[in-house]
Formats: structure tokens, C-alpha cells, sequence
């Protein structure tokens, strides 16, 4: 088979697309032959040795794909030898087949195409348990949505609205992520460029609110916007951490947490997969009854084949990517 390989960590461009040998079956594996791939922002900490789990090496990077199950282990229960799946490793993706354990797999009904299936995974997976599990979103609150033109991004501003928010409100910047952010249904669209965010972001998010704040703020961006969000947030406000793009770390007074009522909770979606693997799977039995009911649908930017994947992270690395690429198997 032919996969992207990382022989030794390092920057996107010193990784190959070579012939590999194909994976061998474990007991408790399964053998998927994939036809599309997901590129997420994960997959650059990978491929540079700065994600927080490490493979050996050599590996192939790619956390997120779907296709079709072509062998089954001896202790396999519950799938079969030409299933649609979804498959959520910790790597293996970005390849033609990916021997993935069966507890990271995910029926895929036969109505959904793979590369919406894959679409549909890690950054939904994301924005559905921090909206949904950790932000405590209910139907008409409103919602704040930092790094809107992202893969989480956009996902979670596309859920939000699915779920009945009242009003989202995204924030990103340029013209660009303005165009995306309103494409996936933004009510109101901040940019995060300006210079006084600490209060001009505060000062917009009410205008929007007729002066209340948002409920719930989804935030995978990190550092100072971090900082301005929690005073963009209504009494009892949940702000539910996911990563930082910025490369910042956000620092918040107790005191305004404590006189607003508001939470601040961190999310890393993999304990959720490793330890709740049938939420998971309830999670996203929702996601694609959404999009077979017409209210979801991913932003899809690109589809590239398997072999640009430095395009694909490129694009991801340098802030070009809007909403999700997928990676399409070509053997």
C-alpha cells in the first residue's frame, strides 16, 4: 500500500509518500481500506514530534477516515468484512489501509458518503462533546465560537445552529473567515484583529445580545481572545477550553469568574473516546442523523489526493484552510 510516512519528526515538507508494507490484522483490529481522510491540526504536532503522545517510529500520521472494514481479528464482535466505518485512531489515517482497533470504530449508515464521514469526525467530535458535554448547551442560548474559519471552528457553529442556538457568534479574522463564518450560519461575525480586543470584543458580543453575553464560548485559540472572551460572557457562562492555535495560554481572574458565575473547563477529546466509546458512538449516530435530515452538512474546502498531504497541512499550518480537507484515497 502507499501511506504518508514519518521516518523521523520534523517540519511538514521532510515527510514522504511511500510504498509501505500493508498492516497486518490483530486480534483485536480490524483492516479498514480507506477512501477518504480528514487533515486536522493534531496531524502538524504529529508529523513535528509535538503532540502530546508519540509514536514509534517510523509512523503514519492522520487521526481521522473512513472506508470500508476488509478484515475482521479473531476477538471482533459487532463489525463485519465490508462495513462502512468511521475510524478515530491515534494515527494511521494517511494511508490507503489502517489497521485501527475496533473499539475506534464507528458504524457509518450507507446513506453517507466517506468523505462526509469524514468530515464528520474528529473536529465534530470535538465541537459536539465541548458544546453539548462540557459547555452544557441548551436549545436558545447563545453561543460564542473563537477561531470560527477552523475544522473546529466551523464545525462547532454549524452544530450550534443545528441544536437551536439562538445566536453564534464567531469570531476570526480577515474577510476571509467572514465569508466562512456567515457560510456556516453565523448570526454575527467579530474580527479578531483589532488592536483593543480586550474591550471592543466585549463591547460587539453585547451589541449582538441586546447586552447580555454569550452562554456558551467553544475556544481552541487560546491566549489574549481567550482572555477578552470571558468578559464577553453571560452570568453563569460556560467557556470550555480545546486547544491553543495562538500558541498562548490564557490567564483568568478569579475574582471575575466568581461575580459572573462562570466555569472554565478544559476538553481533549481522546479520554472521551477511551474511556466512553459508546457516548462516542451515540454522539455520532446524532451527527449523521442530523445531516440525513437535511440540518448539517460540513464545509468541505478542498479534497485533495493522498499524496498532497503537504498541501493540506500547509494550508492548515499557515491559517489558509477554511473548514475541513479531506484526503482522498486514490488505489
Amino acid at each position: 500500500m502507499k501511506a504518508v510516512v514519518v521516518s523521523e519528526f520534523g517540519p511538514i515538507e521532510s515527510h514522504t509518500f511511500a510504498v509501505c508494507p500493508d498492516p497486518i490484522c490483530g486480534p483485536n483490529d480490524v483492516i479498514v481500506d480507506l477512501e477518504a481522510s480528514e487533515a486536522n491540526y493534531p496531524d502538524i504536532l504529529f508529523v513535528e514530534g509535538k503532540y502530546q503522545r508519540k509514536p514509534d517510529l517510523p509512523a503514519v500520521p492522520g487521526m481521522g477516515g473512513a472506508g470500508r472494514i476488509s478484515e475482521t481479528g479473531a476477538n471482533v464482535s459487532g463489525f463485519s468484512v465490508g462495513q462502512k466505518v468511521l475510524v478515530l485512531p491515534d494515527q494511521g489515517t494517511f494511508a490507503e489501509r489502517a489497521r485501527v482497533p475496533a473499539a475506534h470504530c464507528i458504524a457509518v449508515p450507507e446513506n453517507v458518503p466517506c468523505d462526509v464521514a469524514a468530515a464528520f469526525g474528529l473536529a465534530f467530535q470535538t465541537a459536539y462533546f465541548a458544546l453539548i458535554e462540557h459547555g452544557r448547551f441548551r436549545v436558545g442560548e447563545t453561543v460564542m465560537v473563537l477561531g470560527a474559519k477552523g475544522g473546529v471552528g466551523s464545525a462547532a457553529i454549524l452544530l450550534a445552529k443545528a441544536l437551536g442556538a439562538a445566536c453564534v457568534v464567531a469570531v476570526t479574522r480577515g474577510a476571509e473567515g467572514r465569508e466562512v463564518a456567515l457560510a456556516c450560519g453565523a448570526d454575527a461575525v467579530i474580527d479578531a484583529s483589532d488592536t483593543d480586543l480586550r474591550d471592543s470584543l466585549r463591547r460587539e458580543v453585547y451589541a449582538a445580545t441586546d447586552g447580555r453575553g454569550v452562554d456558551v464560548v467553544i475556544d481552541p485559540v487560546g491566549g489574549a481572545i481567550s482572555e477578552a472572551a470571558v468578559r464577553a460572557m453571560a452570568w453563569g457562562g460556560r467557556l470550555v477550553i480545546i486547544g491553543f492555535a495562538s500558541g498562548g495560554f490564557p490567564v483568568f481572574k478569579g475574582n471575575y469568574l466568581l461575580l459572573k458565575g462562570l466555569s472554565v473547563t478544559g476538553f481533549q477529546w481522546t479520554e472521551h473516546r477511551d474511556r466512553e466509546i459508546e457516548r462516542v458512538r451515540a454522539a455520532q449516530a446524532k451527527i449523521f442523523d442530523l445531516w440525513s435530515a437535511g440540518r448539517l452538512s460540513p464545509l468541505i474546502s478542498k479534497q485533495l489526493p493522498l499524496e498532497d498531504f503537504k498541501q493540506a497541512l500547509s494550508a492548515l499550518q499557515d491559517g489558509r484552510a477554511q473548514g475541513k480537507i479531506i484526503l482522498c484515497a486514490t488505489g
